[in-house]
């Protein structure tokens, strides 16, 4: 999978899960800083990636994955 589709799956998870507009999606933006995400918004996210990537992200792997750039070269990298 390439990193393009799989930002673009994040970026939708992103959009839909935390009302943001398209435009302000990147690679740098934080789950936490800048969503605002608490803990169980991060956790219920990583969930998701699992369920819709078909992956499983240890506990000890979510806690580094802090922006959304993390999240697509992990996924990419384990799949």
């Amino acid at each position: 999978m390439t990193e393009n589709t799989t930002l673009t799956k994040i970026s939708q998870m992103i959009i839909e899960r935390f009302g943001v507009d398209e435009e302000k999606v990147s690679r740098e933006l934080t789950f936490q800083e800048d969503l605002g995400a608490d803990s169980l918004d991060v956790v219920e996210l990583i969930m998701e990636m699992e369920d819709v990537f078909g992956i499983q992200i240890s506990d000890e792997d979510a806690e580094r994955i802090n922006t959304i750039g993390d999240a697509v070269d992990y996924i990419d990298a384990n799949q």
